[in-house]
């Protein structure tokens, strides 16, 4: 059987970078433990949301998988006496609530496996591993020159994106990774255009995106084969980590922050963004452009993961730029990205927060520039400068590029138009996500407001000054009635002739009557 011959694995189109956010809503003791109840939403929609049920000792086996990190996690400790009590309960309940809080807003561990499986376990439940070994098995049998060494597991931050250490089998010292990944929501080629287009990867030429050995995909998924480097990322260099260790070991916490020298910011910064220019006048939509996607050749930056735009995959930083509806085009991402990735060579880490209020001193004041035009809020507001205009600022303007091989990357007319039509397909979603997110933010802010303390005062004043003005205009109108109600008595008793009122009128009647009587009696 040839390779891709298996059906469809059975693809969730989901997202995996739309956030997930927590929260405990109750808690209930049983006999010997207590559970406590959690609502979970995926972005900003609660109709997206679920609950799910956990114990204390469902977050401690969570959070000693996380160890791994070596980030201190706020999980509360344990507790063999009294942990049936109200108070403790209840205390505990906020500890792991400060806990969930945490895990759920760093961006790494957002992202795991781990986590996600933790909130969401019918969207994780599949083994994305056994997947993968069954259709590089059955490549194999199609390509029996390849033989794999061992699996790399967990040294990327996909879940559904799986790697692995190959060889040829009459060339046993060479190395090679393959990667292997199924289709994102943002799939839009057609599959005879999916699997054209990620072949044709292996014919492109540039000498700073990093040579493909091979490459194929079906409507199910795509195989990727290149060298593997034992330097590793850009994003090894920086964290100074070992590129076969899993990506929560490697980044997560590092054991010392430190930014590259100028020399080397100017040199990799120039070597990016000239390969991203030359992609965006190509028409070939990127958008994955983080420092783990940065394979070091020397001194020579070279892009990875092409096939991750092909194949519909969401970008490492989506949940930052989805933010922001001035970030709108793939070009505009692929700069957005390329502000991470500046920070993080120049201080060794990356922005605590997006925008950027303020930047800790630099190698030199044009690096600052430049992060100010892309990471700052005002850039935020008016939209991103292109790959060009980054290009002729003084940062970059003046490195020498020593590197004389030719680019080359023919894409046939036909497949540029289905390239451009994916990439329109991917920006509208894109859109469509950051409009939902700024109508909330709006609402969020609306019922802040409305229920802030300050906003009470002032309902509960002006409900006084019109509880008062009520009362008063109700004391007028009773006021004006009893008036009109004297004056009408007064109008209509009048004798047409005589003009006495008629109270005298029945008085001088009752006279005229008691005269009458004594008369008839006599």
């Amino acid at each position: 059987m040839a390779f891709m011959e298996k059906p469809p694995a059975g693809k969730v189109l989901l997202d995996d970078t739309v956030p997930l956010t927590a929260q405990i809503e109750a808690s209930q003791s049983l006999h010997s433990h207590t559970e406590y109840i959690i609502r979970v939403q995926r972005g900003v929609s609660a109709e997206n949301s679920w609950q799910i049920v956990r114990r204390y000792s469902d977050f401690d086996l969570l959070n000693n998988s996380l160890q791994i990190s070596t980030l201190s996690l706020p999980l509360p400790p344990k507790k063999l006496i009294g942990n049936m009590e109200r108070e403790f309960i209840a205390e505990r309940q906020k500890g792991l609530q400060a806990y969930l809080d945490v895990i759920t807003t760093h961006h790494i561990l957002s992202n795991c496996e781990l986590v996600k499986k933790f909130l969401d376990p019918n969207s994780y439940s599949v083994n994305y591993t056994e997947i993968a070994l069954q259709h590089v098995s059955m490549f194999f049998r199609s390509e029996p020159k390849w033989e794999v060494v061992e699996p790399l597991k967990d040294i990327g931050w996909r879940i559904r994106k799986k790697y692995f250490l190959m060889k040829i089998k009459n060339q046993p010292k060479e190395r090679l990774m393959l990667s292997w990944a199924d289709p994102g929501p943002d799939k839009y080629l057609s599959d005879k255009d999916l699997q054209y287009a990620v072949k044709l990867l292996s014919s492109c030429s540039h000498p700073y995106i990093y040579k493909i050995t091979f490459a194929t995909a079906n409507e199910s998924s795509a195989l990727v084969i290149r060298p593997f480097s034992e330097k590793g990322t850009l994003k090894d260099l920086i964290y100074k980590a070992k590129p076969k260790d899993p990506f929560l070991k490697k980044y997560c916490n590092p054991k010392k922050i430190q930014g590259l020298e100028l020399q080397q910011i100017k040199t990799y910064g120039r070597q990016i963004l000239e390969v991203l220019k030359f992609l965006h006048e190509k028409g070939f939509p990127y958008g994955h452009l983080h420092s783990a996607n940065v394979m070091l050749d020397g001194d020579t930056c070279k892009l990875l993961d092409l096939e991750n735009s092909l194949l519909g995959l969401p970008s490492f930083y989506r949940s930052y730029f989805s933010q922001f509806r001035k970030i709108n085009t793939l070009e505009g991402v692929d700069v957005h990205c390329f502000g991470h990735l500046l920070y993080e060579m120049t201080y060794g880490r990356p922005p605590d927060t997006i925008p950027v209020d303020s930047f800790p001193p630099a190698p030199s004041v044009f690096v600052v520039s430049v992060l100010e035009s892309i990471l700052t809020c005002e850039a935020m507001k008016n939209g991103m400068p292109t790959v060009s205009r980054l290009l002729q600022m003084p940062l970059f303007s003046d490195v020498l590029l020593t590197n004389s091989e030719k680019p080359q990357f023919k894409i046939p007319t036909k497949l540029k138009e289905a390239l451009k039509t994916s990439k329109e397909c991917i920006e509208k979603r894109l859109t469509e996500e950051q409009k939902l997110i700024h109508q909330h933010r709006r609402l969020t802010r609306a019922q802040s407001h409305h229920g802030s303390e300050e906003e009470k005062k002032k309902r509960k004043i002006l409900a006084r000054k019109k509880s008062k003005r009520s009362a008063y205009e109700s004391g007028e109108e009773h006021s004006a009635k009893y008036s009109n109600s004297n004056n009408s008595e007064g109008e209509v008793g009048c004798h047409p002739c005589s003009g006495t009122t008629l109270k005298e009128n029945r008085i001088w009647t009752l006279k005229s009557n008691s005269l009458s009587n004594r008369s008839v009696s006599h």
